[in-house]
């Protein structure tokens, strides 16, 4: 790393408590409706596959976002504004991140994510990458209410959670975290923010149940990391994917179904199934626009501007907060 990157590289490990893998999975497994937190989905494998399964042709949402981010580029960036602090909850490896920072070139590019390592990695990577902008690095649950671990001064506050992850939170804790991110931003800052939409459920189902397999392999993966980590005995064999589109809740439900009548020990914990019994793994929720802008008024944010594809598969939101709430929290 050049000296200058160095000066310009700040990280913060705030040290998050979290539920531990054992917790998670024996409570979840306790619950009437047998459940896994989907988190415990990206071991290094199960990253690897999920890197594949944006590669299929079934599953739109990454390349479609993707591409809105680059046609919509120069709009996105007058939007945000240049010299701005741009935090990135949940950032991962930040790969989609680098479409604006090779145009909006912030002051402070702010990655937060819970992966202490794999995060520290990834801002080294950047600091030398974009040896102009300041990056300050935070591990924190950015599910949380957020503090800050270094002051931005008066800069303007953008929040960018592209995916469609704010789709695996339940509606009220997806209003919980958008209040979050505007309290987060403060007044005069914005959120820039990935919703998957409603559409055809012909087209839901094709991307999670692509004909390779590959997302079948990835939930089933769960049951391979939580063996190795738990001592478990889960039989991989004896379980089958099942992803569908919940029409009335609007949202995709990813399980494992038991094919047999089984039992599964866990330490001291034995956990019976019966045949056609499901493990919950994940939900994603789709949204109109109407639908989520709804949830983002509940706090204050109000929408202003969408960009999506010709399709009306994906868009890319931008928030800012309202007026009497920037007047409540200034005074």
């Amino acid at each position: 790393m050049s000296q200058n990157s160095a000066k310009r590289l700040r990280f913060y490990d705030m040290q998050p408590e979290v539920n531990t893998l054992y917790d998670d999975v024996i409570n979840g497994l306790s619950q009437p409706q047998k459940q896994i937190p989907p988190k415990y989905f990206y071991d290094e494998r199960g990253s690897a596959l999920f890197d594949a399964i944006c590669d299929t042709p079934e599953y739109y949402p990454t390349r479609t976002e993707m591409a809105i981010i680059e046609n919509n580029l120069a709009a996105i960036c007058d939007r945000l504004g240049h010299d701005c602090v741009l935090i990135e909850p949940g950032s991962g490896s930040s790969q989609k991140v680098r479409l604006l920072l090779d145009r909006l070139e912030p002051h402070t590019y702010m990655p937060l994510d819970i992966s202490s390592d794999y995060l520290k990695s990834v801002a080294h990577g950047l600091a030398q990458e974009y040896p102009e902008i300041n990056v300050t690095a935070a591990c924190v649950d950015y599910t949380d209410p957020l503090e800050l671990p270094h002051s931005t001064g008066d800069l303007r506050r953008i929040a960018f959670f592209p995916g469609s992850s704010i789709g695996n939170f339940e509606p009220q804790e997806a209003v919980t975290f958008l209040g979050n991110m505007a309290d987060l931003v403060r007044p005069n800052g914005g959120l820039l923010i990935g919703v998957d939409l409603k559409k055809d459920p012909a087209i839901l189902n094709a991307a999670y149940n692509d004909q390779q397999g590959i997302t079948a392999q990835f939930n089933l993966n769960l049951l391979a990391h939580i063996n190795r980590e738990l001592n478990a005995d889960f039989d991989l064999d004896c379980f089958t994917h099942r992803a569908f589109y919940n029409e009335l809740l609007g949202r995709i439900e990813m399980h494992l179904v038991s094919t047999i009548k089984q039992q599964v020990d866990i330490a001291e914990h034995c956990f019976e199934f019966d045949c056609n019994e499901t493990i919950h793994t994940e939900n994603s929720y789709k949204y109109t626009v109407t639908e989520f802008q709804a949830l983002a008024h509940e706090v204050g944010l109000e929408p202003i501007e969408v960009w999506q594809d010709e399709a009306g598969l994906f868009s890319i939101q931008y928030y800012q907060l309202n007026s009497s709430i920037s007047e409540r929290a200034s005074d």
